[in-house]
């Protein structure tokens, strides 16, 4: 009949790779049936009880205390088993990372390698924002692998780092590139010019190896915790990660990759991604655009599709696509809004999706929100597109795209308005259509442009035009009437739309600012000085990171006081007085 002894050691704390081992190590013994090496909290016990190893003596076991419960055929093979315990862990350490002394302070590590820049902090997760702050105190970068961090904690350690210029990677977060080096849990991929910022550990682990089994490389790939693109927590992690592949000479291309982000804080970050002077790749789970790409950024649905367009646009000599400053214009003060005037239903609608990127609020007769329907489709309010081809506007006349009657009338009436700076036109050619749509248009273009230049005023007038040499109306020849007058022609309403919408973006000045704040410049050196770290809990990480020839020192961390959170409590303000 098999016995169940356990003890527990109190106030003694090694990490979880550490009792793992040490409960495999007890396994392997000659008579030992089973083990149980945890640190006693409800839930560890939780598991011992399933797996019929909750020995009685062990039931008050605290959260810091290390609980050791054997199961063996006799009490003298279990008695033996727990007298192995320290020989086994002091071959662990033996065998372990080759350190002469185990520093017992962040401040001592630092005297021992000033060098290090980051600090890797796995250790319990109600101690960790602790050994966090330390580290911030002290100028250094933050990996936090630990979990079970409060918001409210995650909260104050990135505000203190965006003051300070620092990183706080975390927490949870399980997984970071820096400089070639991985941090935490990471895969060993090429060195190249894609620069990776995630809120998914395994999604950034996913992108990178799929980047380089495409033939890609890796300069930077910065975790930022799963809660960063929260509402609450605002993206300040991936925001400065943006920032400094932006800044990065050796990143061509970004690439942001998030779990389901919150759509305001998404909808921030891919505006400062339309900002960076490179290609941007977005995979953001569930977050929903209309277009595939705007400006330089591009959209992905999943981690294949990023990590194929990110080698692929890595790997073409394309010039920096940093936002270029548009054409200078001559329009009067007060001159700001856009007016469409549409005889194809669709493309008004698809110019309507389009402007969503680059303007706060279109109104129309065939609006993408209700909210933005005009009162009267008669009377154009600030930017305006509107279908002419409505039901509304046909009833007892032919459709615009055989009579510009209407649509002449229109424009004569926005011409007049003295807010309006653009006009866009469409054109659509081919059988049925109006035999020579420029014909009639162009005289009520240079009767706009007169009747603006008389007032002091300029008006942008463009043109969609859709058809094909071969049709009736000869697309090049209509494209000659209109340029003749000046109207800047496009036979892509897509292309169209993009430059209105930019031209109209600028010429407003109420757009809303950004909502966030701007945050203090971190260094680029946190990212292109080579590797040197104090790590702070696993010791498996010092093991990785030496391997990966980084120089890394290991803390020889205890929890404070003990544990005991009153006598912490008193020993933190003491400290901060």
């Amino acid at each position: 009949m098999s016995i169940t002894k356990g003890e527990i050691r109190s106030g003694a704390y090694y990490d979880s790779v550490i009792l793992m081992q040490l409960q495999r190590s007890l396994v392997g013994l000659e008579g030992v049936i089973d083990a149980g090496v945890i640190m006693g909290t409800a839930a560890n016990k939780e598991l011992l009880e399933q797996s019929d190893l909750l020995a009685p003596e062990i039931q008050e076991a605290g959260v810091d205390d290390m609980v050791i419960v054997i199961r063996a055929e006799d009490e003298s093979t279990a008695q033996f088993a727990l007298g192995e315990v320290d020989n086994l862990l002091a071959a662990r350490r033996s065998g372990g990372i080759e350190q002469e002394y185990l520093p017992k302070s962040l401040e001592t590590a630092f005297d021992m390698m000033p060098e290090a820049q980051w600090v890797l902090v796995s250790v319990p997760g109600r101690y960790a924002a602790g050994v966090a702050r330390q580290a911030l105190d002290l100028g250094r970068h933050v990996f936090l692998y630990s979990d079970n961090v409060t918001l409210m904690d995650e909260l104050r350690l990135k505000d203190t780092a965006a003051e300070k210029g620092l990183l706080v990677m975390g927490p949870d977060c399980g997984t970071a590139i820096i400089n070639g080096v991985g941090l935490g849990f990471a895969n060993k991929v090429r060195r190249g010019p894609i620069g990776l910022v995630a809120g998914s550990g395994t999604g950034l682990q996913q992108v990178t190896v799929r980047i380089h089994q495409f033939g890609g490389g890796i300069t930077h790939a910065l975790g930022t915790g799963g809660r960063d693109l929260s509402d609450k927590v605002g993206a300040v992690t991936a925001r400065q990660g943006l920032d400094l592949l932006s800044r990065d000479p050796e990143t061509k291309v970004i690439v942001l990759v998030s779990k389901p982000p919150a759509k305001a804080v998404a909808d921030e970050l891919v505006q400062a991604a339309r900002r960076v002077g490179k290609p941007v790749v977005v995979d953001f789970i569930g977050y929903a655009t209309s277009m595939r790409k705007v400006d330089n950024v591009y959209f992905a649905t999943s981690f294949d599709e990023a990590a194929d367009l990110a080698v692929k646009l890595s790997a073409e000599s394309a010039p920096n696509l940093a936002e270029t400053e548009l054409e200078e214009k001559p329009f009067a003060e007060g001159q700001r809004y856009l007016r469409g005037l549409f005889s194809g239903g669709t493309l008004a609608y698809e110019t309507l999706l389009v402007l969503e990127e680059y303007l706060p609020a279109v109104y129309s007769n065939v609006p993408l929100e209700e909210e933005y329907r005009l009162a009267d489709s008669l009377v154009s309010r600030e930017h305006t597109i509107i279908d002419l081809g409505e039901d509304e506007f046909t009833v007892g006349r032919l459709h615009p795209m055989m009579d510009n009657d209407l649509r002449l009338r229109r424009l004569e009436m926005e011409a007049e308005d003295p807010q309006v700076a653009i006009i866009l036109l469409d054109v659509v050619l081919g059988y049925g259509a109006h035999p020579d749509p420029a014909s009639e248009l162009v005289p009520g273009i240079l009767a706009a442009q007169k009747q603006a230049k008389q007032a002091g005023r300029y008006l942008e007038m463009v043109a969609i035009l859709s058809g094909t040499d071969e049709d009736p109306q000869n697309l090049n020849a209509q494209i000659e009437q209109f340029e003749a007058v000046g109207v800047k022609v496009f036979t892509s309403n897509d292309a169209a739309a993009i430059h209105v919408g930019k031209l109209a973006n600028a010429l407003d000045p109420d757009l809303p600012a950004s909502k966030t704040e701007p945050l203090t410049e971190v260094d680029l050196k946190a990212l292109t000085q080579p590797m040197a770290a104090a790590n702070v809990g696993l010791e498996s990480f010092t093991e990785s990171l030496t391997e990966q020839g980084a120089k890394v020192i290991q803390v020889d961390w205890r929890p404070p006081a003990s544990g005991d959170e009153k006598l912490m409590g008193i020993l933190e303000r003491m400290k901060n007085k």
